[in-house]
């Protein structure tokens, strides 16, 4: 029977220390997936929890059945955290948020209410398997009331195992990283970045220099940013025209940061600012390149943090110099 880490490419040493940990009977009970976005993480997740209920499985269900069911999220010992926004007090996935053509003014988090959630899931026996599996996907952005409840639950999880996703350990509570075996993943080779293209079909990606420069290895993040280049392309057609060269006066910086901030969502903010950085570290304007950079880091800090975009896009531009009137 094959691995169902073959879907997975491109980290043999995540694949090798979980595929141990199996076969030797030796699962933590919390483990911290962490790398970049985009490079396999979750894929690695669901990859394993496959491997674990596989030989662990009380019932006679196909593996086929088994892999789409941790897809779909229904198998009963697994429960799949993400961060939610709430809206008119309900609490929206992402997929929901979309659905509903609502935009996103705000980062999504993982909120106390699920961490409950978790607590109450843990608390009863497994159904088919020999152990329960929670996945905490993107755990950087728990609240801190959600991590301090997550402490509890991970000082006894019982029969469980909770697989956190995240970025870097810094970006999670030292209690937290302490408590859980660390699992390292790596970006990816230009190689291995273009056969997880090829493979997704998405070839296309392939045609934008900028776009593969911009996702550092992540072919997660190429097809993100791939995704986002095409929405603002068709949203505003041209406009990424604008920002070539940057504005050189007073008027027109003025003009670009109330129209960015009209016309777009947060993420799609967010992700100008990583294009403006891409942009300057490529072509390495005569305006002062390091100090720029910290301003596009200053303002993606402020827009995650809810400060107003447009006064932070008008101080942007404007933090070049010299600036013309």
């Amino acid at each position: 029977m094959n691995s169902p880490f073959t879907r997975l490419i491109g980290q043999p040493q995540a694949v090798e220390l979980l595929t141990q940990a199996v076969q030797k009977q030796r699962i933590a009970p919390a483990y911290l997936f962490v790398g970049s976005p985009g490079i396999g993480r979750s894929l690695a997740a669901r990859c394993w929890i496959e491997l674990i209920f596989r030989q662990t499985q009380k019932s006679n269900h196909s593996s086929q059945s088994l892999s789409q069911r941790i897809v779909d999220r229904t198998h009963p010992d697994l429960f799949w955290v993400e961060p939610t926004y709430t809206y008119q007090g309900k609490r929206l996935s992402q997929q929901e948020l979309q659905a509903a053509g609502l935009k996103r003014k705000s980062a999504p988090q993982i909120r106390l209410d699920q961490i409950r959630e978790v607590s109450q899931f843990l608390s009863r026996s497994p159904l088919e398997a020999q152990r329960l599996i929670v996945v905490l996907e993107d755990a950087e952005t728990m609240a801190e009331s959600a991590a301090n409840g997550l402490l509890k639950t991970l000082e006894e999880p019982g029969r469980a195992t909770l697989i956190l996703i995240a970025p870097s350990p810094e970006a999670l509570l030292p209690t937290l990283v302490s408590r859980c075996a660390r699992i390292p993943f790596y970006r990816l080779s230009e190689t291995d970045l273009t056969k997880v293209l090829q493979r997704t079909g998405s070839e296309v990606v392939l045609q934008r220099p900028e776009i593969l420069a911009m996702a550092q290895g992540s072919p997660g993040q190429a097809m993100i940013h791939w995704q986002q280049l095409q929405a603002i392309a068709t949203q505003t057609p041209e406009f990424l025209q604008r920002l070539d060269p940057l504005p050189q006066t007073l008027r027109s910086a003025l003009e670009l940061g109330r129209d960015i901030s009209q016309q777009f969502d947060l993420e799609a903010q967010l992700w100008l600012v990583d294009y403006l950085q891409q942009q300057v570290w490529q072509r390495q304007p005569d305006f002062d390149t390091p100090i720029f950079l910290h301003h596009l880091e200053q303002a993606r800090q402020q827009l995650r943090n809810h400060v107003q975009p447009r006064l932070i896009w008008e101080c942007l531009f404007l933090s070049l110099n010299p600036l013309g009137v």
